[in-house]
């Protein structure tokens, strides 16, 4: 029975495409620059003298139809195209028309406080979060999506099974990107998201709707307004909750949950950052 093997070719080919997968990753969820693969790019535009590549990265990150719909901020898109143009440059390569019409489309727009960060799911999904530019703001941390939610949202898709047919109830939701993730990956029958800060429930809100999540259709979901410093026993006996979960540290026994996840979202894993369940 015959076989076949991959040539040069195409083992450049599929390297292009995962490089590709990385510029559209690290983009939408507007990842440090520095943290992009530009040392391909730069070997790419050296032994071919072409802006092809430079092509390809655009449309899958300021042309892509996810960008129209869901930008990340004005600044962030201004820093990562004149970082485009200046390998380009470096390279020796002609021009590139679309490359420049995209920057001059962002040089005079006018910066904001609040941008969209697009968080690409394994399944192809994406979960789209309007958050604030700044890490602090409004008097709370929980207008931008944090570390430790990134690592839990991952661990939620190794373990799907933990939520499946479940009335999930998350403490501290934040902007959204955990429960979102397990709603759109881990077929939760209802979830509830909560929070108690009312600039981060009303951006909560806003982004459980902006990812088409109601009470209306499966899984059924709401946003409650709940502290859990002082929540009652009656307050969680009407929630009903099965599994509950949260990105926060609760001063509750727990024991630590070992083993790694699946990298899924780019974000720093040098952060100190632990997976614990507690018991009383």
């Amino acid at each position: 029975m015959g076989h076949s093997e991959q040539g040069p070719s195409d083992e450049i080919r599929v390297k292009k495409t995962d490089i590709l997968k990385d510029f559209q990753l690290f983009f939408f969820s507007m990842s440090r620059l520095a943290s992009f693969p530009w040392t391909f790019l730069e070997n790419d535009l050296q032994s071919n003298k072409s802006s092809e590549f430079i092509s390809d990265i655009l449309k899958q990150t300021c042309l892509h139809s996810l960008c129209r719909r869901f930008p990340p901020s004005v600044r962030y898109r201004r820093l990562f195209l004149s970082e485009l143009i200046r390998r380009q440059e470096a390279g020796g390569c002609d021009p590139l028309d679309e490359l420049y019409d995209a920057l001059a489309e962002v040089v005079g727009a006018e910066d904001t406080t609040e941008c969209y960060k697009s968080y690409l799911l394994p399944c192809g999904d994406a979960v789209s979060l309007s958050e604030n530019v700044a890490l602090i703001s409004e008097g709370t941390t929980g207008l931008v999506t944090w570390e430790a939610a990134l690592y839990l949202a991952e661990w939620a898709l190794d373990h799907q099974q933990a939520f499946s047919g479940r009335t999930v109830l998350e403490l501290g939701s934040g902007v959204g990107l955990t429960g979102i993730t397990i709603c759109r990956s881990c077929s939760p029958d209802r979830f509830v998201f909560s929070d108690c800060h009312p600039s981060v429930l009303q951006k909560l809100r806003a982004n459980v709707q902006l990812n088409g999540l109601t009470e209306q259709k499966s899984p059924r979901v709401s946003v409650e307004e709940l502290d859990w410093t002082a929540a009652t026993e009656e307050q969680f006996r009407q929630i009903g909750a099965d599994a509950v979960i949260a990105a926060e540290n609760a001063g509750i026994s727990h024991h630590v949950i070992t083993g790694p996840v699946s990298h899924v979202f780019p974000y720093n894993r040098l952060s100190s950052i632990e997976m614990i369940k507690l018991y009383r």
